[in-house]
Order: structure tokens, then C-alpha cells, then sequence
């Protein structure tokens, strides 16, 4: 692959996360829309380079990424920033939230706004999880806000890094999404 990087995307996904992180990085890149609405992301091709079948893939000259987490990781070690080297005692505090953020708060994130994905076509189980993981989302993201008193530059956004890269779309999508369904989000209450 010449010329950079190729970014698997859809608009206001979580490949997003990953775009932020090469613009900061300055890394050039080329970008491939994937339909989801025709359902590419299912497609044989897409498949090959994530069996998952989820958006986004970066395609590297190492071979194809994907998992937001193990995309932002790669680039940081690959790069030499957004994320401290290894040796240096803060990248297990970074790595720790890191990871939080693509296992813990992302997945649930997903179950409020794919529920159907989760629960199936009952309606009354969608919104039962939806209800659900709205409070177990408000509680990550108050551990986060724990977090940022005990490592405040970690959340600062003073120096761009991995955290501030994933944790500021996760909070737009909780705002806007799912449309009509956001009274749960309050951004003020977590006003680092």
C-alpha cells in the first residue's frame, strides 16, 4: 500500500476516533466509505479484513487493524504519540482507560444505541436494555470522572493523547443518540 493509510469508515462512527487520532498524528491517509445501509461492512471483501464485520478497519502496511482500541495502540507505538512508551510508568494508567473506554463504556454506548442488535426484535426487551446499559454508562462515565481527579492530565486535553481521542466522540454520540432518547445525558454532569 503506497501513500499512507486506508480508513475503513461510516460518518459519526467509531472510526471517527481513529480519523481524529491520524489528523493529530498528521499521518496522511486515504478513506473508504462503508455502506452500512447495504450492509458492506457484511460483505466477503469487507470480511477479509475484519471477520467481525465492524467498522473501522485501517488498513496499514503491516497488514488490516481493526478494534478502535488496537487501531489508537498500534498508531501510538507505530508513531511515537498519543499514548506515553513503554518503560515510562504512566502508558499502564493510559492503557488501563484506554481499554475501559473500548471495553467497557464503547459496548455499552452500542447496547443503548443498537439495542435491537442485543435483544432482538421484542421491543419491550430493547427498551429494557436500553434502560439498563443508560445507567450503567452514567456509572463509567462517573468512574472516568473519578479517574480525572486522581490523573487530571489524562483528561486535560491539554496534550493530545488516546483518551481525549476516544472518550470526546463517545460523549457526542451519548448526546445525540440514540434521537429522541438522550434525557439520560447530562455532559454537565461530568464537566471535566
Amino acid at each position: 500500500m503506497n501513500g499512507g493509510y486506508r480508513l475503513y469508515y461510516a460518518p459519526d462512527n467509531a472510526s471517527l476516533i481513529v480519523r481524529l487520532a491520524l489528523e493529530e498524528l498528521g499521518a496522511p491517509y486515504q478513506t473508504v466509505l462503508v455502506d452500512r445501509r447495504a450492509r458492506a461492512q457484511k460483505s466477503s471483501a469487507y470480511l477479509a479484513l475484519n471477520p467481525a464485520g465492524l467498522i473501522p478497519v485501517l488498513e496499514t502496511p503491516d497488514g488490516p487493524v481493526f478494534e478502535t482500541g488496537a487501531i489508537l495502540l498500534w498508531l501510538a507505538d507505530r508513531h511515537g504519540a498519543l499514548v506515553p512508551t513503554p518503560g515510562d510508568p504512566e502508558r499502564a494508567v493510559v492503557l488501563k482507560w484506554l481499554f475501559f473506554l473500548s471495553n467497557t463504556l464503547h459496548p455499552a454506548l452500542r447496547m443503548i444505541f443498537y439495542p435491537d442488535q442485543y435483544a432482538g426484535a421484542d421491543r419491550a426487551m430493547q427498551a429494557a436494555l436500553r434502560a439498563h446499559m443508560q445507567g450503567e454508562a452514567v456509572r463509567h462515565l462517573d468512574m472516568l470522572d473519578r479517574a480525572a481527579d486522581v490523573h487530571p492530565a489524562l483528561f486535560s486535553g491539554a496534550a493530545p493523547g488516546v483518551i481525549g481521542l476516544y472518550l470526546g466522540p463517545a460523549l457526542r454520540w451519548a448526546a445525540l443518540y440514540p434521537a429522541g432518547d438522550t434525557d439520560w445525558f447530562d455532559l454537565s454532569r461530568w464537566p471535566r
